[in-house]
This record gives structure tokens, C-alpha cells and sequence, in this order.
């Protein structure tokens, strides 16, 4: 299996512990392998998203209203 360097915040890095200590994971390479590719399957499901278009959204409320729910 070819071998690749991440770095990731520390913010990550302690989630991935917490989830190693908790027994979700046999061990740091296993959860980061797991969790890699489930990433990478819900990126294919999804599809790439507009960061702009999505952001604009959650700038103005729903549907660039501050009510939640619009009729």
C-alpha cells in the first residue's frame, strides 16, 4: 500500500486520538485511513461544492431571509 505525509491541525489530530482512546479505531493509521476515504466516498456522492454560493446562505439566513421558514 503506498504510504503518504499529512499534516493536520491540531484540532484533528486530537479528535483522531479521542477516537482511537474510545475504541472506534484499532489505532491513529486505521482511523485516518477510514476516515479518509469515507470523506473521499461522500465527496463523490455529493459532488464539489460552491464555497461562495453556500456561503452567501448562511451570511443572510434561509434563502436570504432572516425568518426560518419563508412561505
Amino acid at each position: 500500500m503506498p504510504k503518504a505525509e499529512i499534516t493536520v491541525p491540531e484540532h484533528l489530530e486530537m479528535q483522531i486520538a479521542q477516537l482511537v482512546e474510545k475504541g472506534e479505531f484499532l489505532n491513529r493509521e486505521e482511523a485516518i485511513e477510514d476516515l479518509l476515504s469515507t470523506g473521499i466516498k461522500a465527496y463523490k456522492t455529493s459532488g464539489p461544492v460552491d464555497d461562495d454560493e453556500e456561503a452567501g446562505l448562511e451570511d443572510d439566513g434561509m434563502m436570504g431571509h432572516d425568518d426560518e421558514y419563508v412561505f
